[in-house]
């Protein structure tokens, strides 16, 4: 195996005998002078195939102990779940635990609810999830609320295919469209093959599929919905539009749950877009 870029001191880019390109989990591994041969490979503890490209700056980004966490969960995940999962899991997982521990000391004050119409339809994602938060307690010192249970268990959810979620035809157009009105309210200009905009993108697309599938969140948020709005009016509002504009094209009816979380990615893609400026 042949170590080709290194994400942290202990995770690189590599090709396998076969020349195909994997994650590799190793004490050291990243190390030495890249590329290098990796002879002993008891060294190394995980490997993730058929991870998208696009997101090998997120990996650079996440710090190294909430990726080894997430590599955790995922696998045991793979264990616990019948059927393929979407080899980006790792990934997703971890940006989002990272995100929940910086949102958490944003909005610390802010309770989210904990999602008992998810726990019913989806008894062992929701395991999964109190496993994730055990472990995230037990590994990095955090302590996150029940509502993360949730949110941690909806990746599983979303992963349990082999490609991303069917949307439609209609999906990427209405997901542009959004980003239009992202660039008028915030007078920015997007660029579509940006990883942040991709992100954005991605969340966009498990939105479309539960409003499709009619699996929205229904917990009654409305009380943090105004806190937020109140802390940061601008990007409640044009999560407010977005969610009038997609309910106008599928005819259907955004919960505040979703528009609490479409706000927070709205507000993270944009303080991306001004810190990058």
């Amino acid at each position: 195996m042949k170590a080709i870029k290194k994400i942290n001191n202990n995770v690189a880019i590599c090709r396998d005998g076969n020349n195909k390109e994997l994650i590799a989990f190793g004490k050291g591994i990243g190390f030495p002078t890249m590329p290098y041969e990796v002879t002993d490979l008891s060294k190394i503890s995980m490997t993730f195939y058929r991870i998208d490209s696009r997101f090998y700056t997120l990996i650079e980004e996440i710090p190294e102990d909430v990726f080894e966490v997430a590599a955790l969960i995922a696998d045991k995940a793979r264990l616990t779940l019948n059927g393929p999962l979407n080899p980006n899991l790792v990934v997703g997982l971890s940006d989002h635990i990272n995100f929940a521990i910086v949102r958490m000391k944003k909005y610390k004050k802010m309770k989210m609810l904990f999602s008992y119409d998810v726990e019913q339809l989806y008894p062992k994602e929701t395991e999964l999830g109190r496993f994730a938060v055990s472990l995230i307690q037990k590994k990095l010192y955090v302590v996150l609320p029940d509502s993360e249970i949730t949110n941690i268990a909806m990746h599983f959810v979303n992963a349990q295919e082999e490609k991303e979620p069917d949307e439609g035809p209609d999906a990427e157009l209405l997901i542009s469209e959004t980003a239009d009105i992202i660039e008028q309210i915030f007078s920015i200009n997007i660029n579509r093959s940006d990883f942040n905009y991709n992100r954005f993108a991605m969340h966009m697309r498990y939105f479309l599929k539960r409003i499709k599938e009619k699996k929205q969140f229904v917990d009654d948020s409305t009380g943090i919905a105004q806190a937020m709005k109140n802390k940061n009016p601008k990007a409640y509002e044009c999560a407010y539009q977005i969610g009038n504009f997609i309910d106008g094209k599928l005819n259907s009816k955004s919960t505040d749950e979703e528009i609490l979380y479409l706000m927070v990615h709205i507000d993270r893609m944009i303080r991306k877009k001004t810190t990058e400026n």
